[in-house]
């Protein structure tokens, strides 16, 4: 075993793994062994056999190509600029012709994070194994915070911007990655750890709402805090949300608007009123508008936290005490 030196503390002298290497650029394991296969874009020499190690040329010329992809470069193009850029001996191997449409298909991510870049790519692909490897990769090494406010949200809001400009193309792509971001969630809150005591957090879409993926994160890093929650999901009945306040007593509810259609004034100031209890040591929820919906004058009553980190700040006093 190499030990690294002080000139050099990663081992990347040695060479890299796969992996390593992969968590660096924000792109799956199986996505760079796929670039290695198709367009040998690889290391320049394995270790024990079929070891990969990454030398820095290597990962020069990985950079190039991920640079090269994230502007719709075709990968086959890419892959050849990349070489040919970096001083690459390697020959490339012609890759399956792409479409020549002339419309770009990058993602309009701004100044990002390089591993939501790599999320967005993947998902642009519709390449699932890449989506689910990079998301558990973000939510193991940043947590569910950061994952969340710094990778997932703005790969979302790209794919979102990409689809209502593009004549309602990539919708696709939206659905997929919603799905594989709300999977995402649910293991990083599935420590099978037992709840804290306490009257829980009730989060819920109000009526005509689909949009859940915000309550999803928030119900993870809670669970993950051992609070507890009671997840309602997407656009829960008038009738049903009263009644499971009624039921839980909770300490906050949580109600989630997308878009002003769905943002109910009059149905978060009838649960912000509701209370419970004996007389005299009656109790009523902290109430949360959460969600773009809620925009303009705050609802009486009510808390309207502007993100993630705002609305866990709101909850701490109530869940705590």
């Amino acid at each position: 075993m190499t030990t690294p030196s002080p000139a050099d503390p990663d081992g990347a002298a040695a060479g890299l793994t796969t992996g390593a290497v992969a968590r660096r650029l924000g792109v799956a394991p199986t996505t760079l062994r796929s670039w290695d296969r198709r367009y040998g874009i690889g290391p320049a020499r394995h270790t024990g056999g079929r070891h990969r190690r990454w030398t820095p040329d290597d990962i020069a010329v990985l950079e190039r190509m991920c640079a090269l992809t994230s502007t719709g470069l075709p990968p086959a193009e890419a892959a050849r600029l990349a070489g040919t850029a970096a001083g690459s001996p390697r020959t490339l191997i012609p890759g399956p012709a792409a479409p020549r449409s002339g419309a770009r298909t990058a993602l309009p991510l701004g100044e990002v994070r390089q591993e939501c870049r790599g999320l967005a790519r993947a998902a642009l692909r519709l390449d699932a194994g890449a989506v689910d490897a990079l998301l558990a990769a973000a939510v193991e090494d940043h947590g569910l915070i950061i994952a969340w406010n710094e990778i997932i949200v703005p790969a979302l809001r790209a794919v979102g911007r990409k689809w209502q400009s593009s004549g309602e193309r990539y919708v696709e792509v939206e659905h997929l990655l919603s799905w594989h971001v709300s999977g995402a969630l649910r293991r990083g809150c599935a420590a099978p750890r037992p709840e804290l005591p306490g009257p829980p957090a009730l989060l819920a879409c109000l009526p005509g709402e689909g949009h859940t993926l915000p309550l999803e994160a928030l119900a993870a890093v809670l669970r993950g805090q051992r609070r507890p929650v009671r997840m309602f999901g997407a656009a829960l009945p008038v009738e049903a949300l009263d009644s499971a306040v009624r039921r839980t007593g909770p300490a906050a509810v949580v109600l989630w608007a997308q878009s002003r259609a769905t943002a109910d004034r009059t149905l978060a100031r009838h649960i912000a009123a509701v209370t419970w209890g004996v007389r005299g040591a009656r109790r009523r929820p902290l109430v949360l508008t959460a969600g773009p919906g809620w925009a303009g004058p705050r609802v009486p009553g009510t808390v309207r936290p502007a993100g993630l980190v705002e609305a866990l700040d709101a909850l701490e006093p109530v869940l705590a005490g």
